[in-house]
């Protein structure tokens, strides 16, 4: 049996661009080109998301405004999904409405109740042009919704009503980081 490279293993760890980065607010743009660079994009984002320790990461958390994320994240069954998608577009969200914890890569250390759908269905393609269609519930489905959401130019911070917005905010300003963001 011919064993797979592990996804990020020759990729480069890339600094994570945080809260307040206008790359995370701007929507990312489509890619028609499938070469080289983009293989090693998705190889640098898996090696980033491993190193902080994520479950998906966005190409915009890491400085890129291209639509691409990758994922490595259990579902509610203990499932693990492994994965990545070029250009997706999330085609169906359904299901009760779930409030769950939630945090970011790009808001380190901060977490808040944030509400999601727990189905959701993503189509886009993959880094060789492969058309692909994922689908994903509870965790998974959150997960799904969260990155496809940075492709947007949003975070998970903007689904909350203003006074748990305003309490995240505060948290941040607390730590380092968003010290040294103005927070």
């Amino acid at each position: 049996m011919r064993r797979r490279p592990i996804p990020g293993s020759s990729g480069q760890v890339r600094p994570l661009s945080l809260y307040g980065a206008p790359v995370l607010t701007t929507p990312a743009r489509e890619t028609g080109d499938f070469g080289p660079w983009l293989e090693k994009l998705v190889e640098d984002l898996f090696a980033t998301m491993y190193a902080a320790r994520g479950v998906g990461l966005a190409a915009p958390q890491i400085g890129e405004d291209v639509r691409v994320f990758v994922y490595d994240c259990p579902d509610d069954e203990d499932r693990r999904h492994l994965g990545h998608l070029v250009n997706p577009r999330l085609v169906e969200v359904d299901g009760p409405v779930v409030r769950g914890p939630e945090g970011c890569l790009s808001l380190p250390g901060l977490e808040a109740g944030t509400p999601r759908f727990d189905r959701a269905v993503v189509e886009g393609r993959t880094a060789d042009g492969a058309r692909r269609r994922v689908e994903g519930t509870g965790f998974f489905a959150r997960c799904l919704q969260h990155e496809y959401d940075h492709l947007e130019g949003g975070l998970y911070v903007d689904r909350l009503d203003a006074r748990r917005h305003r309490k995240v905010l505060r948290e941040a300003g607390r730590t380092g980081w968003g010290r040294a963001a103005g927070l």
